[in-house]
């Protein structure tokens, strides 16, 4: 069509548009609700060092019957003609083998420190003092 019936493809405007169908968003406090409302494809920088959470009343296997069929957002962006699915794959696989060596190198620092802790050697005034201190 020539006007109208226009429909994103990227998945965060999908996801975007979706959620504000939900919200009542001509009146002040839903557009002030979209205001804060964001979203990406793949992970942005001040997220991808964050810690993952996994939320488990949420998860595919819990939610959905087996014999139900289910699709991916990236999955049906990408048929909608969405030209980044790419781009973003790489940059996850990235992110993950980064987040990997972090990963190894904070548990071995992790254990040398235990290892250090258990070491270490304290004497009966200082134990004292650290007892007293609420540390012991």
């Amino acid at each position: 069509p020539r006007r109208g019936l226009y429909h994103y493809r990227s998945p965060a405007k999908i996801l975007w548009r979706t959620i504000r169908g939900m919200v009542p968003h001509k009146t002040a406090r839903g557009a002030a609700a979209l205001d804060r409302l964001k979203s990406y494809e793949g992970m942005p920088h001040p997220y991808d060092r964050k810690k993952k959470m996994v939320i488990p009343a949420c998860l595919k296997v819990l939610r959905l019957r087996p014999e139900r069929k289910f699709c991916r957002l990236g999955d049906l962006s990408k048929e909608v003609g969405w030209k980044q699915s790419d781009v973003v794959d790489r940059l996850e696989t990235q992110r993950k083998v980064k987040c990997e060596a972090f990963h190894k190198k904070k548990t071995a620092a992790k254990k040398e420190w235990s290892e250090a802790m258990k070491k270490a050697k304290v004497s009966a005034e200082d134990q004292k003092i650290l007892e007293t201190a609420g540390y012991a």
